[in-house]
């Protein structure tokens, strides 16, 4: 591994390099969806960056375990521990059960996910198969005098901890900017930044799904889970954990709070987060209602593989603002590359130097902090460079481990369409002339265009991605 991966550290608030608590294997984890509708295109930003983080790991010679959790219970819909059960205010509002959204939206999630080229993590475990894991790790919590019973509820106590703000100097108020004035205080806990570990029957009777606890019929909290779930999978240490930004406060700092109290010792070195996708109206929120998703998408003619180009060209450290205009100039963009990918002669001598120096420059950028948008410049100034085609298309193939963008997946010109190279070449002069008459605002000229393709049996059909043509 000659590439030394650099990334940023929420924990330690800079970018560093990145060591294994084992060489040469990462564990890592990455919090899954609350499956209670449709994953919108701002939650899928994060997953395929952090997907770009484990394919980068695994391109540079790691071997990863990646766990993910489901979340089908415990995720309340306030900013605190209030609020309805996100889970059960799906059920209601479809009229099914707590299970058959999940099942539902689960098979949604990984159907985007599997579109979007985003690969689905070695472990994923749903948080309603690990209620006696919740409750084993609970009882020692309250056993080491970590968490204290109060109204029917488990709270654990942050005032035993040294530190609890541990992502932030920043005061609590500070960290709570844009929480809800009209949030209901809750009066059993001790402290205001407690949370709740276990739910019981005194809070929240419609919950569907209860289990037996020494505590009561109840349900875990939302933050328990990931901590129960990555311990289970992965050991006591643990070496990244990725999420979204909105995540930083309060669930990772309150996984950090339990689980490091659970285990004595410091439990996870490397925090990933990726920042918001945003719309011109702000972030972009289940909760604002109308939800833009990969099905959207692909109902305005976009290829979900431009969705994640548009994302690997912004760096996951930064705000990204979604127009579909952009999107439009994404889509072309790609069109464009995978047809001069798809042009190149796969047959013939790989210059090995050659290919040596561009995996070389393709690794240095997402050894660097994941520079995605320079990754993706390497690749482009790979197809202008002086090299064979092998071998342009040999590095397109070893790129695109990482950047899973199906860059060389279009067959050659001509092959899938069933014409010749020269009626190719014909094809897109006319497709040119007809983009020119059209600019000139000459319609029967690239009308008539149109009429002589179709006559020769080639139909053309206007995309966002821009004109794409088949045989009639």
């Amino acid at each position: 591994m000659e590439n030394k991966l650099h990334f940023y550290n929420t924990l330690t608030r800079k970018v560093e390099q990145f060591i294994p608590n084992q060489e040469g294997k990462v564990a890592m984890y990455t919090c899954g969806p609350t499956v209670y509708h449709f994953a919108h295109i701002g939650n899928l930003r994060c997953y395929i960056m952090e997907d770009l983080l484990e394919k980068t790991l695994r391109y540079i010679g790691y071997d990863v375990k990646r766990v993910m959790n489901i979340t089908d219970v415990g995720h309340l819909s306030g900013d605190t521990d209030t609020g309805e059960d996100k889970m059960v205010a799906g059920a209601k509002r479809e009229h099914k059960t707590v299970m058959e959204i999940a099942r539902f939206y689960t098979d949604a999630f990984f159907d985007d996910c599997r579109k979007l080229g985003i690969k689905i993590p070695d472990v994923v475990e749903p948080a309603t198969n690990c209620i006696s894991d919740f409750i084993r790790v609970i009882r020692e919590l309250l056993d080491k005098g970590y968490a204290y019973e109060s109204g029917g509820n488990v709270y654990f106590d942050t005032s035993k901890l040294k530190e609890y703000y541990v992502f932030s100097s920043q005061s609590e108020k500070e960290l709570l900017v844009g929480v809800r004035d009209d949030v209901e205080e809750d009066v059993n806990k001790r402290n205001k930044s407690d949370f709740v570990l276990w739910f019981t029957k005194s809070k929240f009777e419609d919950q569907e799904l209860k289990w037996e606890s020494p505590w009561g019929m109840g349900y875990p909290g939302w933050h328990i889970e990931c901590s129960c779930i990555s311990m289970k999978h992965l050991g006591e240490y643990m070496d990244i954990h990725c999420g979204g930004v909105d995540n930083i406060f309060p669930h990772h700092t309150n996984e950090i709070a339990q689980s490091e109290a659970y285990l004595g010792h410091k439990w996870c070195n490397y925090w990933f987060h990726v920042h918001h996708l945003n719309d011109r109206s702000g972030k972009m929120s289940k909760s604002k209602g109308g939800i833009l998703t990969v099905g959207t998408l692909e109902e305005k003619g976009y290829d979900p593989m431009v969705y994640r180009l548009f994302c690997l060209q912004s760096h996951y450290r930064k705000p990204l603002e979604f127009s579909y205009e952009i999107l439009d100039n994404m889509g072309a963009a790609y069109e464009k590359l995978v047809k001069r990918i798809a042009s190149l002669e796969r047959e013939g001598e790989i210059q090995k130097e050659k290919f040596d120096e561009y995996r070389a420059r393709f690794e240095a950028a997402l050894c660097d902090d994941l520079n995605s948008s320079m990754a993706i410049t390497v690749l482009y100034d790979m197809l202008k460079a002086d090299m064979s085609d092998a071998t342009k298309f040999a590095l397109a193939e070893s790129f695109d481990q990482v950047l899973s963008l199906k860059l060389t997946e279009a067959r050659p010109a001509g092959e899938e369409s069933g014409v010749d190279q020269e009626l190719e070449r014909y094809i897109l002069e006319k497709i040119e002339e007809r983009k020119a008459a059209k600019k000139e605002k000459d319609f029967a000229r690239a009308d008539a265009i149109r009429n002589e393709l179709l006559e020769r049996g080639i139909l053309l059909e206007d995309t966002r991605e821009g004109v794409k043509w088949k045989k009639a």
